[in-house]
């Protein structure tokens, strides 16, 4: 998938657990962990506003656009 959830990396900017996410945010474990392993499909505008607020971010630290490599004919 093109967006790349980039999580994990301001978490550990901040020195936050995902636990400690979690409860800051109020959204589960086990939704966090979707989103930062790149399996979510999509995010609420309200989740990611709370994810911001609590790693004091901006979208863009989160998201990014990877373009995916065409396979080339041989």
């Amino acid at each position: 998938m093109p967006i790349v959830v980039n999580l994990d990396v301001m978490m550990a900017k901040r020195k936050m657990s995902l636990n400690e996410l979690s409860a800051k945010v109020g959204v589960t474990l086990a939704n966090l962990s979707i989103l930062k392993n790149n399996h979510a499909k999509a995010v609420r505008f309200t989740t990611l506003e709370a994810i911001c607020r609590a790693l004091d971010c901006q979208p863009g630290d989160l998201l990014e656009y990877v373009p995916e490599q065409e396979e080339t004919e041989s």
